[in-house]
């Protein structure tokens, strides 16, 4: 199964992106999924991400190719995200039909999050302060990474932490039900209807 992320930024997701995907597909007993990141075009922030016309010309130019499309993008503290998401799922299936299978999700608050629900914290963080923080990034994964000596590894410490975090996919599933859990029952349900 041929699966393209579409990520708002992909020059520091797809080090999150690419190794939570690969394993939630294993896990969904996918055999061999092939996870790749979208990187033609950048789109470079959030506003070129919830452009239906982007993604529709994304999808145009690899739907022979690829079996499901995700689009992946920050909540950013942004309670209305999750409605423009459901609305661009409804443009692109007006337009493709049962020929596109696309998934759209915001991680609660940034992507980040999802890596920090697969790694063991620091004792003093609350696993409710990090999830209420709207600035996780900042908050909470830059000061692990360098705790860690990662902040001058790929991505800013982000692949290797984000493939540390694979491994406890059920942990995230478990601690991010309303977008990372969401996402995955309807990825399976998807699965199982092709």
């Amino acid at each position: 199964m041929n699966v393209l992320v579409i990520p708002e930024d992909f020059r520091k997701d797809q080090y999150i992106l690419k190794p939570l995907f690969t394993r939630l597909f294993l896990r969904l007993h996918v055999p061999a999924p092939q996870v790749e990141v979208c990187q033609d075009p950048l789109l470079g922030g959030i506003g070129e991400a919830l452009k239906a016309e982007s993604l529709m010309e994304i999808v145009e130019r690899r739907r022979g190719m690829i079996d499901i499309f995700v689009l992946c993008v920050d909540r950013d503290g942004e309670v209305g995200r999750r409605q423009r998401l459901d609305n661009i799922e409804a443009e692109i299936q007006a337009r493709f039909g049962d020929r596109v299978r696309f998934f759209a999700e915001n991680a609660w608050e940034e992507l980040e999050t999802w890596v920090l629900a697969g790694l063991n914290l620091p004792g003093n963080w609350r696993w409710a302060d990090v999830r209420g923080e709207i600035h996780v990034k900042e908050q909470y994964f830059e000061p692990l990474a360098a705790q860690r000596g990662l902040t001058n590894s790929q991505g800013g410490g982000r692949k290797a932490l984000a493939e540390e975090a694979s491994r406890r996919i059920l942990a995230i599933r478990r601690k991010c039900p309303e977008d990372f859990n969401a996402l995955a029952e309807r990825l399976e349900t998807g699965i199982q209807a092709a």
